[in-house]
C-alpha cells in the first residue's frame, strides 16, 4: 500500500512541481559551472548504496563529506544554494528516486554512503530494513540540528510506529516546518 501511495503522489508531485522544478534548474545552470543535479551516492533500503539527485548547491570542487564536516560550509555554497536549501527545493528530484523505488516520501533520511557511524547504528537498531525517506520523524524533530545517536533513536521509533496516520502526521509537519523554514543549518 505504502510504495503504491508514494508511486501516485511522486507522479502527481511532479507533474504539479514541473515548472518550479524547471525554474529552479534554470536558475542552477545560470548561476554557477556545472550540472544542475547532483547525484550522491546514499545508503538506501537494506544498506544498498543508490544514487540520489538534488538540485546542486555547491560547488563542483566541494569535498565530497556531510556539509556539517565542512570547516565553512557557506564558502562552498553557489550564489543561489542557500536560498534553494533554505526552501528545500534542492530536495524536489528526488521524487524521482520515490517514483523509482529507491526511496519513499516517509521513512529515515538516507544516509550519506560515508557516514560509518549512522549506518552502524542504524544497521544495529534494524533502521536499515526500512526504505530511507524524503522526510522522516527525525526531520521533523530537528532534522540537521539532531546528533546522530538522536536521529538514529527517532528513526527506530519511526520503525517501531509504523502507520498510515504517522506517515500523514509527518507529511503534514514536514510541510508545516518547511515553510517556517526550521531546522536547516546549511
Amino acid at each position: 500500500m505504502k510504495r503504491f501511495f508514494d508511486g501516485i503522489l511522486s507522479l502527481l508531485a511532479l507533474l504539479f512541481l514541473a515548472l518550479p522544478m524547471l525554474l529552479t534548474a534554470l536558475l542552477v545552470k545560470l548561476t554557477s559551472k556545472g550540472p544542475i543535479l547532483y547525484w550522491s551516492d546514499r545508503v538506501g533500503k537494506n544498506n544498498v548504496i543508490f544514487k540520489m539527485p538534488k538540485f546542486r548547491t555547491m560547488r563542483t570542487d566541494t569535498p565530497a563529506v556531510a556539509t556539517h564536516l565542512l570547516s565553512d560550509p557557506d564558502r562552498w555554497l553557489t550564489p543561489i544554494g542557500k536560498f534553494l536549501r533554505k526552501s528545500s527545493l534542492d530536495e524536489l528530484p528526488q521524487l524521482l528516486s520515490i517514483l523509482k523505488g529507491d526511496m519513499s516520501f516517509v521513512g529515515p533520511r538516507p544516509a550519506l554512503f560515508n557516514q560509518d557511524d549512522l549506518i552502524a547504528l542504524r544497521t544495529a537498531s534494524g533502521v536499515h530494513f526500512l526504505t530511507p525517506g524524503l522526510t522522516g520523524w527525525a526531520q521533523i524533530n530537528g532534522r540537521d540540528e539532531l546528533p546522530i545517536p538522536q536521529k538514529v533513536s527517532l528513526d527506530e521509533f519511526y520503525l517501531n510506529h509504523l502507520s498510515f496516520a504517522l506517515d500523514m502526521k509527518i507529511l503534514c509537519l514536514t510541510f508545516l516546518k518547511v515553510l517556517r523554514r526550521e531546522g536547516v543549518q546549511h
